[in-house]
């Protein structure tokens, strides 16, 4: 067999370093729309609200992500207090729709009043106003 290449051993190395890095970049071509989660500071979030995004992460991202709806039952959070209407029920999106929806639930959300503390639904809520 005829190479171009007179050393057949860098002809390898060549062909393993380009086959490397192509998987390398189709690996971060497919993960463009994947965004690395912030960190509470960068988010600027104050104690009150980093609390509030614990309790998030904890109980309701598994069904409300809060920047987008992919993959998940419920509606998004992003800008919840923004509107002047809850998406899904059409209750002003408020402070005490969006309490009396975390302690009692609604529709398919199951309620929160047993789980959580006074001081809990009051971090939770400050962290909502951040998104």
């Amino acid at each position: 067999m005829k190479t171009c290449f007179r050393n057949p051993e860098i002809f390898n190395l060549k062909s393993a370093l380009c086959l490397f890095a192509s998987v390398a970049a189709l690996s971060l071509s497919a993960a463009c729309d994947v965004e690395l989660r912030k960190s509470d500071a960068q988010l600027g979030l104050n104690p009150q609200q980093a609390a509030g995004r614990r309790v998030y992460d904890d109980l309701c991202d598994r069904c409300h992500a809060p920047y987008s709806s992919r993959g998940k039952k419920g509606p998004s959070m992003r800008g919840v207090f923004k509107k002047q209407f809850l998406s899904q029920s059409g209750l002003p999106a408020n402070d005490d729709r969006v309490v009396e929806i975390v302690r009692y639930g609604r529709n398919n959300m199951p309620g929160f009043g047993q789980v959580l503390n006074q001081r809990q639904v009051e971090d939770l809520l400050a962290y909502l106003h951040t998104l």
